[in-house]
């Protein structure tokens, strides 16, 4: 084999390495593949550990934000959420706080891949005309959230509920920092130690 052909095979394999699913973001593509673990999404699957973005981007349209949170965007805190390798026990500062419903929902990835379940947390926005009334548990629903690959347009039930303030943390773990982190509820955060 000649040389070029060496390198035309090897880049061929390198590109096969990729994530197996399509990123409607190439900049989530890239970064994906620098995520920490995501060990406690609910049985979060090695795949999907693999898949979730450094930077989570903006919230979804029409949030509302929480007029009087418990913590105010620039509060510095600690998690104590377990969502991911790292996060339990992190410092975080607070860079968004809304009023809506959030859910712990189980699904099957669109990008295939073993269920995942109890997934925390999507939001009412993140749900495909979910309207503005809090969804009872067992309610099947299809994703809109993008959080990880196999996501979006994931049919999905909803395991649980909550009314408390969602929100949305910058934190560092592992040595990685994650932006913009999507989702944390109030009873997953204390004041910084």
């Amino acid at each position: 084999m000649t040389l070029a052909g060496a390198a035309v095979v090897g880049t061929i394999a390198l590109v096969g390495c990729g994530d197996g699913g399509s990123s409607p973001q190439g900049e989530e593509s890239a970064s994906s593949s620098s995520s920490s673990a995501h060990a406690g999404h609910g049985g979060a699957t090695e795949q999907e550990s693999m898949d979730h973005p450094m930077d989570g981007g903006p919230v979804p349209a029409g949030m509302t934000e929480a007029s009087d949170p418990k913590y105010p965007v620039g509060s510095h805190v600690t998690l104590t959420a377990d969502h991911m390798e790292g996060m339990d026990g992190a410092s975080a500062t607070i860079v968004g706080a809304y009023d809506t419903y959030t859910y712990a929902v189980d699904y099957t990835p669109t990008s295939g891949g073993d269920p995942v379940t109890d997934h925390k947390w999507v939001v009412q926005e993140e749900l495909e005309e979910a309207g503005d009334q809090r969804l009872a548990d067992g309610s099947e629903v299809t994703l809109t959230a993008d959080h990880m690959d196999g996501m979006e347009g994931a049919q999905a039930t909803i395991a649980s509920s909550t009314d408390e303030t969602v929100y949305v943390v910058d934190y560092e773990a592992d040595g990685m920092t994650m932006t913009n982190h999507k989702w944390v509820v109030e009873s997953e955060i204390e004041p910084a130690h």
